[in-house]
């Protein structure tokens, strides 16, 4: 296998495909990214990308961004604030890339699935990274498939921070073990799988060190976080009568989509999987990887640390007023 030099990376504006393209530039690869909004993604420039603007519906778009390329890190799914159905935004897109990759041979591909997407679905975002391994596997491109199971910056916005602002924890249903990792330790196995050859046309879990439910996130933000979390648990029941809503009316019709990822996330399965494979494959040490006790522990003294700072020059502005 030809080690790539020039790599394309479709997603690289969103949590994880920012940080693959931050970990391609540091591993010395020339990087290009195809994106929809070149204003909004100026920082992907600062850091040495090159950007080409265009959309995974337009094979136009698409041909020219591969144009010169030797591999491509697809790391792209449809936005929460999407209105079009994902598999509209997801699926014609997939198919648009990889014959577009076929096309122009660009055979070097590596994908960021869902782990267990064949069991979900009836969940239309595991139904597509389902569909989409299929595809490649189908393909004559050089694959690698990575299956996440979920990012550790998305345990902030639903537990850490609400915890620390006072605020109330959602918990839908049966809570689902889930071996979250960092999004710099899953762009670590996407960029390294561009120099291992044993992972051609292969799959691999890509997860965490350790499988969480709810209930000890929220106890571990406690713990860190010095407060007490206020906990609301919802039943599924109610989910299913918000996603039969919003269902019936078409500019609603992603989030009903995003709706039935409730499925996954509070129906008490345990999304984990062995990964000694996955660090022998891909010769990275596990030692290195994020523990969800170092992540949230390290959040809190940050954010702490900076409230602090900011208290004491709010003090320090109020005694400038002083009369004495």
């Amino acid at each position: 296998m030809n080690s790539p030099k020039q790599v394309l990376v479709i997603g690289g504006t969103g949590t994880l495909g920012r940080q693959i393209a931050k970990r391609s530039i540091d591993s010395g690869y020339e990087v290009r990214c195809m994106v929809r909004s070149p204003r909004k993604a100026s920082f992907l420039q600062e850091w040495g990308c090159e950007l080409t603007q265009g959309n995974l519906l337009n094979p136009e778009d698409l041909e020219f961004s591969l144009e010169g390329v030797d591999a491509v890190i697809d790391a792209a799914t449809s936005r929460p604030d999407d209105p079009k159905s994902v598999y509209e935004t997801d699926w014609e897109g997939k198919l648009n890339l990889y014959r577009a990759c076929e096309k122009l041979g660009v055979k070097r591909v590596i994908f960021l699935s869902l782990l267990a997407a064949d069991q979900y679905r009836s969940v239309p975002l595991m139904d597509i990274k389902h569909c989409t391994e299929q595809l490649l596997s189908e393909s004559n491109l050089d694959y690698t498939i990575l299956q996440g199971a979920a990012f550790m910056q998305g345990v902030l916005g639903q537990f850490a921070i609400p915890v620390l602002d006072s605020q109330t924890v959602w918990i839908s249903g049966s809570p689902s073990e889930i071996a979250y990792m960092n999004t710099q330790d899953v762009a670590r196995f996407a960029v390294s799988a561009l120099q291992s050859e044993q992972t051609i046309r292969k799959s691999f879990p890509v997860v965490g060190p350790k499988a969480w439910n709810a209930d000890e996130l929220v106890k571990l933000c406690e713990k860190f976080s010095g407060k007490s979390a206020k906990v609301l648990r919802v039943s599924p029941f109610l989910i299913r009568i918000a996603q039969s809503l919003v269902s019936f009316f078409e500019p609603t019709v992603n989030v009903a989509e995003r709706l039935s990822f409730a499925e996954v996330v509070g129906g008490g399965a345990c999304l984990d999987a062995q990964m000694e494979d996955s660090y022998k494959a891909f010769g990275l040490d596990p030692s290195d990887t994020t523990t969800m006790e170092s992540y949230i522990r390290e959040y809190y003294d940050v954010i702490l640390k900076r409230l602090k700072e900011m208290e004491a020059d709010l003090d320090k502005d109020a005694k400038k007023k002083l009369p004495f």
